[in-house]
């Protein structure tokens, strides 16, 4: 059988359809993964292949099924798939049936090492610091994890105020893979106009490393046409539980481009080629911009893939040419 070829990929057209939040890891073995939310938002699905282009038509797998009521019976949403001190573990965000939008991070925990077939059990919600009351205390998605030097550490989205509440993206050290240490900081709130179209949100973090920084991308903004990604850059030198070592850039890195029928482009991940050079940048976007009805509940947004290109300066930039 021949093997699936990355030069093979068409990017920025719909690689797999109805699939958002799309994540892809490459594991030590070159094995690729995926998962992403599906429009059920009722379980969780992983994909592996030897290449990101099998992931394509590999065979889907449901790993787990929310509960039928009461904590993660609803809103299944964004899970990640990371492999921490030698074990598998599944970041995702749930609410519940009797209270949709009470949502919060939890953990799956895979018994073996393929995360596919084995089975997995769950470790309830992401915990909190034990000296931190105050987190996972409201409306909480989208966390991930990503690893600097010596420690891991998570990022993830969590709403504060009252009334139309803001969603902010938060970091913290972890203690454990399911559960926080120490205090944790804010990293970004929505400052500039292109981030409060709709909803004030920051949201669908993701970390790429190159030439000694960090980038987080991360998603902006109500999820229709208006869903677009901004970054902020740390120095690898710096602290990074210091929120004023990392530089917001002004502008959005990624937008709807109509020219391209790429609408709302955003919550993406990123991962490398084959070639172990190459960046490829996953995001969802609709082919689309009108949208009946709350654009949360329209299936159509599709998991996509982008080359990354660098600017002189270094820094990675984001466009729909290829």
């Amino acid at each position: 059988m021949k093997r699936p070829n990355t030069s093979d990929i068409q990017f920025n057209t719909p690689f797999i359809r109805q699939r958002a939040d799309p994540f892809i890891c490459r594991h030590e073995d070159g094995t690729y993964y995926f998962t992403a939310s599906v429009p059920e938002y009722d379980r969780i699905i992983l994909r592996s292949a030897d290449t990101v282009t099998g992931l394509q038509t590999a065979k889907e797998h449901v790993i787990w099924w929310r509960h039928e009521r009461g904590e993660q019976s609803l809103h299944i949403w964004a899970p990640e798939l990371h492999y921490l001190n030698g074990c598998w573990y599944i970041y995702y965000a749930a609410g519940e049936r009797e209270n949709k939008w009470k949502i919060r991070p939890y953990v799956l925990q895979c018994t073996g090492p393929d995360p596919v077939n084995d089975k997995w059990n769950e470790l309830g919600r992401m915990q909190a610091s034990k000296d931190d009351l105050f987190t996972f205390q409201d409306f909480s998605l989208d966390a991930t994890v990503f690893q600097h030097e010596k420690e891991y550490y998570m990022v993830w989205a969590e709403k504060t105020g009252t009334g139309k509440k803001i969603s902010q993206l938060y970091l913290s050290k972890m203690e454990n893979p399911w559960r926080l240490s120490g205090e944790h900081i804010l990293l970004s709130t929505p400052d500039y106009d292109w981030e409060r179209r709709g909803f004030w949100v920051n949201e669908g973090p993701a970390v790429l490393k190159r030439d000694g920084r960090i980038y987080l991308t991360y998603s902006a903004s109500d999820t229709g046409r208006n869903y677009c990604m901004g970054m902020l850059t740390l120095d690898m030198s710096g602290d990074v539980m210091d929120p004023h070592a990392w530089k917001k850039c002004r502008k959005p890195v990624l937008v709807t481009d109509e020219t391209k029928n790429i609408y709302g482009p955003g919550h993406n991940s990123f991962v490398k080629s084959q070639d172990n050079v190459t960046d490829y940048c996953i995001y969802h976007g609709r082919e689309y911009g009108e949208i009946d009805g709350n654009p949360l509940y329209d299936p159509n947004r599709h998991t996509m893939i982008m080359k990354v290109r660098w600017n002189e300066e270094g820094d990675p930039a984001f466009s729909f040419e290829v």
